[in-house]
């Protein structure tokens, strides 16, 4: 009879260690997965969110296919804003990726595919006899995600933008110059802007230095101290930190600082503040994979984790985390966001939502392709798989060690 009851006991508690979000119990033995696996799972991944983006695109067939779906408090914007929301935002995430060199692997062949269809993409978006020529000069919202596709420009200009036809080019440029018809913002589209002028500085176009220096000079004067920032003079507690301030402020001062040695102190200023926010990014997930839900955006899901992901990329990670910890956590948020039923649609584009389909959490702006900013998260695909970053063992990240009685390393506000 005893024996019968411990073997019901031993069967129950396998059972429930098996469920998400039930631990195991203390001094469980478990078997941490292969580093290859991580990597293998993250390109699934980003081949997931790209491919019907830029396989129907490189058709010219994204109108025709994506099948966008609106926030139920849409404010009644033009709905063709969605197109370049996911052109742009991919872009931005998929480019550190496609620039690795080809390969006769799996992933090479992945890669090469979805870089051919971006080059192909890329063209349809600035050709006016396209079906897929997209929205550039009607209202504010195409100056946000011309930042981020320019953005990936920069992140991968051999790649991505160097391929390109001459007429592509230039229809580029005068698609972004289109974009000074809006002018000076207090707020975190500042940097849309500079962003902007910061590629045509370049890639040796005219370009307005004053708009660049207007959104440095403000981002600075909006920091708060502990490494973040106001989005303009107000301090919010959200992602916007992650999503947009400090990945397109340090870039901006990076193309600078390269020619000028007057923007290299504020340079290693912003990078300094930006690995204390990297800090704190990796402290907020949790052993589980979950990290707290605040703020507007947050349907961005793990694009939050741009700036760790930028960091990661850069192998500019502050002192106290390794590669290997972030790998693994970001890992477990992926899993837990991207594996929950309903994150992708029946036609394979994601969701509005954080975890699933949650439409009544996307703000008024948001739509279908405003998701892929989540690709920003994927950032560090641009490491080769021999990078410490992929080929380290398993690591347990700050909480997960934390809670389960490992070493904590102590954590403390940086001062300047």
């Amino acid at each position: 009879m005893k024996r019968r009851n411990f073997l019901k006991w031993s069967s129950m508690m396998g059972a429930l260690a098996s469920l998400p979000g039930v631990p195991l119990a203390a001094g469980t033995i478990t078997t941490p997965p292969p580093p290859a696996g991580d990597r293998a799972y993250w390109v699934s991944l980003m081949y997931r969110m790209a491919s019907p983006i830029l396989k129907n695109m490189s058709k010219g067939e994204l109108k025709k296919n994506f099948p966008v779906e609106y926030s139920p408090s849409w404010d009644n914007r033009d709905n063709n804003v969605a197109y370049l929301e996911a052109l742009g935002r991919l872009t931005a995430g998929i480019t550190p990726w496609l620039a690795l060199p080809d390969d006769a692997t799996k992933e090479g062949a992945m890669r090469k595919e979805l870089r051919e269809q971006l080059l192909q993409s890329l063209r349809h978006s600035v050709d006016p006899a396209s079906p897929d020529y997209l929205l550039w000069r009607t209202g504010g919202q195409p100056l946000v995600d011309a930042a981020f596709l320019v953005h990936g420009f920069l992140r991968a200009p051999q790649a991505i933008w160097e391929p390109l036809d001459s007429q592509t080019k230039e229809r580029f440029v005068t698609e972004l110059k289109s974009m000074r018809r809006m002018k000076t913002f207090s707020n975190n589209w500042v940097l849309f802007v500079a962003m902007v002028e910061t590629f045509l500085y370049s890639i040796g176009e005219d370009h307005l230095m004053d708009r660049i220096d207007d959104a440095i000079a403000k981002t600075d004067s909006w920091y708060k101290g502990d490494g973040m920032y106001g989005d303009g003079p107000a301090f919010h507690y959200d992602y916007y930190n992650g999503y947009v301030i400090q990945p397109m402020y340090l870039d901006v001062l990076k193309v600078l600082a390269a020619k000028d040695t007057a923007k290299q102190q504020q340079y290693a200023i912003a990078l300094k503040r930006m690995q204390r926010y990297g800090a704190i990014l990796e402290r907020q997930i949790s052993p589980e994979g979950t990290y707290p839900i605040v703020g507007r955006s947050s349907t961005y899901r793990a694009g939050a984790f741009q700036p760790l992901a930028q960091l990661a990329l850069n192998r500019e990670l502050p002192a106290e985390i390794t590669p290997a910890q972030v790998r693994c956590a970001l890992t477990a948020v992926m899993k837990r966001q991207f594996e929950f039923k309903g994150t992708f649609s029946r036609e394979g584009f994601l969701s509005l939502g954080v975890v699933g389909h949650q439409p009544e959490v996307a703000d008024s702006y948001s739509n279908s392709g405003s998701m892929y900013l989540a690709s920003l998260a994927l950032l560090p695909l641009g490491l080769p798989a021999t990078d410490p970053f992929w080929s380290a063992p398993y690591a347990d990240w700050s909480m997960k060690r934390a809670w389960s009685g490992g070493d904590i390393v102590r954590d403390h506000a940086i001062r300047e």
